[in-house]
C-alpha cells in the first residue's frame, strides 16, 4: 500500500499515542448528552455539557487554543486552557496530545461548560477531552486564503460519489439532501398510515420478472437449482395481497433494471407502490395530487420549488391531458384508430427513429416521449393511454382502444404511473399473450413469461382496484433541486476504480525534486527538502504531487523517513 507523507506522519502519531498509554480506538461508551444545534438554540451560561465529534479546526496559541468540533448537527467552538486541562505538573495531555498528536478529522469527546467569547460566539470551555478515534487519512478539506478565496474544494463528482463518507463530512449541504429524502419517506408513510393503509414487504428475488416492461438482472438459486430475477417491480405481489383481503397496501421497494444509466436513471432505484381496493384512476389522481402537495410542505415547508431554471408549484389540483390530445397538440397527428403501419409511417415522418420490433404501444410511446413529454414543466396528469402500452391496466370504460391509466409529468419527466387495475383474468391472459408475441419479435422489454400464479390469483377474484407507482429518487431530485440522480443516492452505481496508465505533466519544482531523488537514489525526506530550497508551501505541494502520481515514495525505516524513486 502506497502511503502519502501525511499518512505516514499520522501513523507515527498513532505509535506515539500508544506509547503514552492512550488507546486511539477505545471501546468504552462515551456519554454524549448535548449537540451543537441544541446548545446554540438553548444556550445557558455555565451549563455543563458532554459533546463528541470530529476535530475540524485547530488554532494553537501557546497555553490556550481554540478548535471546532463537528457533530451530527453542525459545528461548535471549543476553548482549551493548558492549566485547566492539566492542573498538575504534567502538561502532556495538552502540550503533546492535543497540540502535537491530534489531527483534523480525529474524533474526540469533550466535557466542559458553556460560555460566550468576547465576540459573542457560543463555545465550550474544555475541562477534559478524550481521543475517540484516530483518523489515518487526511480529510479533503477546502482551504481559504487571507483574501477569502477558497481552494481545493472537494467537488469532483466521481470522487464525491466514490467517497460519499468524505463528501458528507466536508460538504454539509450534501447531508441536508439525505435528511430531506428521509423526511419524504416519513411524510408518505404518515399520509398512508393515517388513511389505514398497510405497509408490506414482497420478494426481491422472483421466479418471474413481472409487473413492468424492463430488462431484468438474473441470478441462480443453488439450493433450488432454479434461475431467479432481481425484482423489476412489486406490482403483481401487491395485487395478490388485495386478492387476499387487504383493502390498501403499500411498499417502498428496491427495484433493479438492467438498462442504461444516465443523470436520471440508476440500475438500482427506489419506488413507492400503493394499491387501494374499490377505487379507480380518477380517485387516484385526486389522491396523488394531495399526497404530493402534502409531501412538498413536509419536506420544504412550501409547495413552491425551484428545479434548475424552472419554478414548480406542487399545490393541487393538477391539469389532466389525454395522451391522444397531447400528441395531436404537439404534432398534429391523431393516434386514435390508427393501425401499426400508419403509426410507424407517422413516426418516421416526425423524424423518430423506429424499427420492426416496435408494436403500436412502443411507437406511440416514442411519439409522446420525443415530441410531448419535455413540454410539461408544471405537474400534469397525462391520461388514457393506448391499450398496447399498458398490459396490466383496465380497458377504458368509454373507449376500448384505451386504458384507464395516467402518468404524472413534472419538468419533462415521468414521476408517477397509475392505473385502474385490470382484474379480468381472461383479459389479463390475452394481454400477457400479446406481450409474448412482442418478445418473439425482438422487443427485449416485453415480458416473455406468463405469470400463471398471478392469473390464478385473479381467478379467485380481485375487487376493483387502483394502483400508483412513484419514482422516489426522481421525486427527491425535484424537491432538493438536484439535476443528477447520483446526488440523491448515498452510493450510486459506478464502474470499479481502475488506475490507468496516463501521461503525467510535472511542474518545474516536481522535475527538479525528481532529479534530486534520481541522483541520490536514496535520500532522507529532510535532506531532500533542504536541497530543494523550496518554501514550505511549495515543498508540500511538490512532494504530494510526486507521491500521488506514483513517481516517488516516502518510506519509514528505523533510520527515519526516506524518499525513493518508484
Amino acid at each position: 500500500m502506497q502511503l502519502s507523507e501525511q499518512e505516514i506522519v499520522r501513523r507515527e502519531k498513532l505509535d506515539k499515542l500508544r506509547a503514552l498509554g492512550i488507546n486511539p480506538y477505545p471501546a468504552d461508551l462515551f456519554p454524549v448528552d448535548s449537540y451543537s444545534k441544541q446548545i446554540k438554540e438553548n444556550y445557558i451560561e455555565g451549563k455543563k455539557v458532554v459533546i463528541a465529534g470530529r476535530l475540524m479546526r485547530k488554532k494553537n496559541q501557546g497555553k490556550a487554543s481554540f478548535a471546532e468540533v463537528q457533530d451530527t448537527d453542525g459545528r461548535i467552538q471549543i476553548y482549551l486552557n493548558r492549566d485547566e486541562i492539566c492542573p498538575g505538573d504534567d502538561k502532556t495531555l495538552y502540550n503533546d496530545v492535543f497540540k502535537k498528536l491530534l489531527d483534523l478529522g480525529d474524533f474526540i469527546g469533550v466535557e466542559g461548560e458553556l460560555f460566550k467569547t468576547k465576540v459573542g460566539e457560543i463555545s465550550v470551555r474544555v475541562a477534559n477531552f478524550q481521543l475517540l478515534s484516530k483518523a489515518l487519512k487526511p480529510l479533503p478539506l477546502p482551504k481559504t486564503d487571507s483574501e477569502g478565496n477558497v481552494y481545493d474544494e472537494f467537488n469532483d463528482p466521481e470522487l464525491r460519489y466514490r467517497q460519499r463518507y468524505a463528501d458528507l463530512v466536508v460538504n454539509p449541504q450534501v447531508k441536508e439532501v439525505f435528511i430531506k429524502r428521509t423526511k419524504l419517506f416519513n411524510a408518505m408513510r404518515t399520509f398512508f398510515n393515517d388513511k389505514g393503509y398497510f405497509e408490506v414487504e414482497t420478494p426481491i428475488l422472483q421466479p418471474i420478472a413481472g409487473g413492468a416492461s424492463a430488462r431484468p438482472f438474473t441470478t441462480h438459486h443453488n439450493s433450488l437449482d432454479i434461475p431467479l430475477y432481481m425484482r423489476i417491480a412489486n406490482e403483481l405481489y401487491l395485487k395478490r395481497l388485495i386478492v387476499g383481503g387487504f383493502d390498501g397496501v403499500y411498499e417502498f421497494s428496491k427495484n433493479f433494471r438492467n438498462e442504461g444509466m444516465d443523470r436520471t436513471h440508476n440500475p438500482e432505484f427506489t419506488a413507492l407502490e400503493i394499491y387501494v381496493a374499490y377505487k379507480d384512476y380518477n380517485w387516484m389522481m385526486n389522491f396523488t395530487e394531495k399526497l404530493l402537495e402534502y409531501c412538498a410542505i413536509e419536506v420544504n415547508g412550501t409547495t413552491d420549488i425551484v428545479f434548475g431554471e424552472h419554478q414548480v408549484n406542487f399545490k393541487a389540483p393538477y391539469p389532466r391531458v389525454t395522451m391522444a390530445d397531447s400528441i395531436k397538440h404537439f404534432t398534429g397527428f391523431d393516434i386514435i384508430g390508427k393501425n401499426e403501419n400508419e403509426l410507424r409511417t407517422a413516426a418516421i415522418e416526425m423524424g423518430i427513429e423506429v424499427d420492426n420490433t416496435m408494436g403500436k404501444g412502443k411507437l406511440i410511446d416514442e411519439m409522446f416521449g420525443e415530441k410531448c413529454e419535455g413540454n410539461y414543466i408544471q405537474p400534469t396528469f397525462i391520461t388514457d393511454y393506448p391499450k398496447e402500452m399498458s398490459p396490466l391496466c383496465k380497458e377504458h370504460r368509454d373507449n376500448p382502444e384505451l386504458t384507464e391509466r395516467f402518468e404524472l409529468m413534472i419538468c419533462g419527466k415521468e414521476v408517477a404511473n397509475a392505473y385502474s387495475e385490470l382484474n379480468d383474468p381472461i383479459d389479463q391472459r390475452e394481454r400477457f399473450e400479446a406481450q409474448l408475441k412482442l418478445a418473439e419479435r425482438g422487443d427485449d422489454e416485453a415480458s416473455n413469461f406468463i405469470d400463471e400464479d398471478f392469473l390464478r390469483a385473479l381467478e379467485y377474484g380481485m375487487p376493483p382496484t387502483s394502483g400508483l407507482g412513484i419514482g422516489m429518487d426522481r421525486l427527491i431530485m425535484y424537491l432538493t433541486n438536484n439535476q443528477s440522480i447520483q446526488e440523491v443516492l448515498f452510493f450510486p452505481q459506478m464502474r470499479p476504480e481502475v488506475r490507468e496508465t496516463q501521461t503525467i505533466t510535472l511542474t518545474d519544482e516536481e522535475k527538479e525534486v525528481l532529479a534530486l531523488i534520481k541522483k541520490a537514489e536514496k535520500i532522507t525526506l529532510l535532506d531532500l527538502k533542504t536541497q530543494s530550497g523550496l518554501s514550505n508551501k511549495k515543498w508540500d505541494k511538490t512532494i504530494k504531487g510526486l507521491t500521488k502520481n506514483n513517481l516517488a515514495s516516502v518510506n519509514k525505516t528505523e533510520e527515519g523517513l526516506f524518499v525513493e524513486i518508484i
